[in-house]
């Protein structure tokens, strides 16, 4: 379920080679990248690995609290892959890019900022991110670049907020 009263896109693009798609409801594609460990330690901050009722509930949860899209990369043939996930809420951005050897490559980055756009246009005067573990200096780095600054501290981490100002208005 998308934000309440607030139509979700099928897709957003972010440029000729990236783009966030709705959830479709179709998620064993992704069971691989929910029972790596390093992904599991990032995500979870433990390895315990998912099953598919795991991982329907996770998706179930995330469908009901935000905007749930596929990260999806274009494939040599011209059509699309998953890549990874993303929510987009006011209060939470949790994002995973499946694809281990895709990471440290900007495509976190270029989420993240098309989802800070989506949050202007909806009128939103804040971001925030729940929780990023202090050992995860990859998504650490990611959410600062875009101007997320730790705005207080959790057991594991910090929680993360982004003032949002100015005129974007580009859904």
């Amino acid at each position: 379920m998308p934000i309440p009263g607030i139509p979700q896109p099928e897709v957003l693009d972010i440029d000729d080679t990236l783009r966030l798609r709705r959830y479709d409801g179709q998620f064993a594609d992704a069971l691989s990248w929910y029972q790596d460990r390093e992904t599991l330690l990032l995500v979870d901050g433990k390895t315990d690995p998912y099953d598919l009722g795991r991982l329907e509930g996770m998706y179930t949860y995330l469908n009901a609290h935000g905007e749930l899209y596929w990260i999806e990369l274009r494939a040599p043939d011209g059509g699309w892959r998953k890549i990874g996930d993303v929510t987009f809420s006011r209060e939470d951005m949790p994002i995973v890019l499946g694809e281990k050897s895709l990471r440290g490559r900007g495509i976190g980055g270029r989420v993240v900022s098309r989802l800070i756009r989506r949050g202007r246009a909806l009128g939103y005067d804040r971001l925030e991110v729940g929780e990023i573990y202090d050992f995860n200096e990859g998504s650490r780095r990611c959410f600062a670049a875009q101007g997320f600054a730790a705005c207080e501290a959790t057991p594991r981490g910090h929680r993360y907020r982004l003032e949002l100002r100015g005129e974007d208005t580009h859904v």
